[in-house]
């Protein structure tokens, strides 16, 4: 029997089955996938169906934070089994109220974008993040306000400092 899983990619579901150790049912369709570390840092190595990724990947409280191509992703991956038991349960996961947008990876803050106070949308640049010689820009994963913002241009940062928070 092959391993399923639930994985909730911001806010939407994804059905994701395990057929070996190089393919995977993504909603039925069948990928071919190759996702392997470089070196120590939080990057990793993506083929998906013969085209090649970067990604950059780390744990933060109940789920994964993934910048891969510019964009952002909050991920939680779930048995689909203990899914299914937390949602009959009444379990449901709840959007939280403010989002904090955090670095990545250690870089160099190229730009901040947006200003306090101001209205964003999905897809939004929030920050433009240098690191190992690659500028990436933090985009927002919803809509809503900038509520505080904690670097400028020109500041340097940790993985997983505070940048920005929206609500």
């Amino acid at each position: 029997m092959n391993v399923r899983y639930v994985a909730t990619i911001n806010g939407t579901d994804y059905l994701i089955e395990i057929v070996d150790d190089r393919r995977v049912l993504l909603n039925g369709q069948i990928c071919e996938v190759d996702f392997a570390a470089v070196g120590d840092q939080p990057i990793y190595s993506l083929l998906l169906d013969g085209k090649s990724y970067e990604a950059y990947v780390y744990s933060q409280e109940d789920e994964w934070q993934v910048l891969l191509l510019g964009n952002l992703y909050s991920v939680r991956v779930e048995d689909e089994r203990e899914k299914r038991l937390r949602a009959a349960a009444g379990g449901r996961v709840m959007l939280r109220s403010e989002f904090h947008l955090k670095a990545p990876m250690p870089g160099l803050v190229i730009a901040v974008p947006v200003i306090e106070g101001q209205r964003v949308q999905k897809g939004d640049v929030l920050v433009i993040l240098e690191s190992m010689k690659m500028q990436n820009e933090l985009k927002s994963p919803r809509e809503g306000v900038v509520t505080r913002i904690r670097v400028a241009a020109g500041d340097s940062v940790e993985q997983s400092q505070t940048m920005l928070s929206i609500v």
